[in-house]
C-alpha cells in the first residue's frame, strides 16, 4: 500500500521549515482555524496539549486517510500564559516580564491517523533571559520580529542575543521539537524523504 499522506495542521512557516529540515515534507498544509484562546484558569501545559490535539483532529476529520500533525507552542512565566502580541505595546509587556528571568516554553505535539489512532507529546524547555535594557527592548520592537510569536520573541532571530541559558529542546522554542516529532511520525509509518541531490549545473 502507498504511504499515507502527511498533513501539517498549521500555517506556521517555521514548523514547515523545521519538518523539512529532517526530511518530513508535508504533502499538504492546512490551517486548522481553531480558537486558540486559553480557557479560564487553564494551565500553560494543558493549553499547549489541548490546542495541538484540536488542530490535528480538526484537519483529520476531513482527511481520514492521512497522518495529520498538529502542534502548538505556549510561552509561560510561572502559570501566566504570554500572548502572541498583536501590538508593539503588548510585545513590550512580554519582554519586560521575561527580562532577567526564567520562563518555560511548552510544545504540544499531536498526531492523528486512520482508524482513530492518536498520539500526543508535551515538550518543556526552560529559557533564561538576561536583563534587558530599555534600548534593547526598543530596538527589538522596531525590528518587528515579535509579531505573531508566542511570548513576543523569536529565539532563531535577533532575540538569540537575549538568551542566557536554555535547558531542553531548542527546536521546541522555535516551534516544533524535532526529536519527539520524528519519533511520533515514524511510529505512524511516515518515513523521512531522502534529500534531493543538487545538480552539477547549479
Amino acid at each position: 500500500m502507498p504511504p499515507s499522506p502527511l498533513i501539517l495542521a498549521s500555517a506556521s512557516p517555521r514548523r514547515r521549515a523545521l519538518l523539512e529540515q529532517i526530511g518530513f515534507v508535508p504533502d499538504r498544509i492546512m490551517d486548522a482555524g481553531i480558537d486558540e484562546q486559553p480557557r479560564p484558569r487553564e494551565l500553560p501545559r494543558a493549553l499547549a496539549l489541548r490546542l495541538a490535539v484540536a488542530k490535528a483532529e480538526a484537519v483529520a476529520t476531513s482527511f481520514p486517510q492521512a497522518v495529520v500533525l498538529g502542534a502548538d507552542t505556549v510561552v509561560a512565566r510561572g502559570r501566566r500564559i504570554l500572548p502572541k502580541p498583536a501590538s508593539a505595546e503588548e510585545a513590550a509587556a512580554c519582554l519586560q516580564l521575561l527580562s532577567g528571568a526564567r520562563h518555560r516554553v511548552y510544545g504540544g505535539i499531536a498526531v492523528c491517523a486512520q482508524g482513530g489512532r492518536r498520539a500526543v507529546r508535551l515538550v518543556t524547555t526552560a529559557v533564561a533571559f538576561k536583563r534587558l535594557t530599555a534600548d534593547e527592548i526598543a530596538r527589538y520592537l522596531a525590528s518587528g520580529e515579535w509579531s505573531g510569536k508566542a511570548g513576543g520573541y523569536a529565539i532563531q532571530g535577533l532575540a538569540a542575543a537575549f538568551v542566557r541559558q536554555i535547558t531542553g529542546s531548542y527546536t521546541n522554542v522555535v516551534g516544533l521539537s524535532l526529536f519527539e516529532t520524528a519519533q511520533l511520525l515514524t511510529g505512524f509509518g511516515v518515513q523521512p524523504r531522502p534529500p534531493v541531490a543538487a545538480s552539477e549545473d547549479s
